[in-house]
């Protein structure tokens, strides 16, 4: 079954601006979907028409076979929002901000402080449930968003930069969590300038620019594309002159530090070979940027020539 069909969905706003040039994307049910674009690309304004936050000039947006535009109260109850920016009351406890969240969804008081119990202990802030919110840290903030998102069980769930401002460890944690809910279950879209976290956490892209989509697909098919890829080398001595190669591109970084660039096929096992033969002995190896990113900018630099 499809989680979201939005067919033909445009958006001009009333200054003439026009967000969305007649997009069309699935998600299954199920999916840990990504929808990613550059600022002004067009992926807040799509999240907020489907999230009922803005009104489309045309298309149509289906959320579990339910339209948007006649039955929007079914359609309301299936989704969970995890905006961008902080919109709940900074001077509530944060339990009563979740139990009033479950209450606009028709849950009883008795309900709603269930949910909400079952949710702040899944985001690790039951311990804080009398805390005015705003005392709390940008990482539990964070936290109680998602858990105000998911208090009705809602079986989609859409999380707009979930992450942004976050610090590495409250992230991994969140991340950890946020594919558990996926595994149960939860269809998920996301929005990300972290191109890693969709890298590794979705398993279908979209992405968005000036309002179009240009790339519809399967993750691992959109790696696939990838022509070269560059890593960064750490020697364990001082470098010595680095070996010319016609297979590999090698250049020397700093004095015990070089990259190099393998095209698509190249063996690793060719190029350790090779730095053997010179004597190289590699300390450490890591990617210079992850394979998304490096697509993603690579698309954008084709739709801008």
């Amino acid at each position: 079954m499809q989680a979201l069909t939005v067919k033909n969905l445009k958006k001009t706003y009333s200054n003439g601006t026009k967000a969305l040039f007649s997009i069309d994307f699935e998600v299954q049910e199920g999916d840990f979907f990504a929808l990613l674009g550059s600022n002004g690309a067009g992926k807040s304004t799509a999240i907020g028409i489907i999230s009922s936050l803005v009104n489309k000039t045309a298309g149509t947006v289906e959320v579990f076979g339910f339209d948007i535009d006649q039955q929007p109260n079914e359609v309301k109850r299936l989704i969970g929002l995890v905006p961008q920016e902080f919109n709940f009351n900074q001077w509530e406890p944060i339990a009563e901000i979740v139990i009033n969240q479950a209450g606009f969804y028709g849950l009883s008081k008795a309900q709603a402080k269930q949910r909400a119990e079952i949710c702040l202990k899944q985001m690790e802030l039951w311990d804080k449930r009398h805390d005015i919110a705003r005392t709390l840290s940008g990482g539990m903030k964070r936290r109680l968003m998602i858990a105000r998102a998911l208090v009705h069980q809602p079986k989609l769930l859409i999380l707009d930069e979930p992450t942004a401002g976050v610090d590495i460890e409250i992230r991994q944690s969140m991340w950890q969590f946020i594919e558990q809910i996926n595994q149960q279950g939860t269809t998920i879209i996301l929005t990300t300038h972290y191109l890693e976290e969709a890298e590794n956490l979705c398993r279908n892209i979209a992405i968005i620019d000036k309002g179009k989509i240009i790339e519809n697909t399967a993750m691992n098919q959109l790696l696939a594309n990838l022509d070269e890829e560059t890593f960064l080398f750490d020697s364990v001595e001082p470098l010595p002159p680095l070996p010319h190669s016609s297979e590999y591109q090698l250049i020397k970084k700093e004095a015990q530090r070089f990259q190099a660039t393998l095209k698509k096929g190249q063996s690793l096992n060719g190029l350790f070979s090779l730095l053997s033969e010179y004597q190289i002995n590699v300390a450490s190896m890591r990617t210079k940027q992850n394979r998304l990113e490096q697509l993603f900018m690579k698309l954008m630099a084709t739709q801008d020539v």
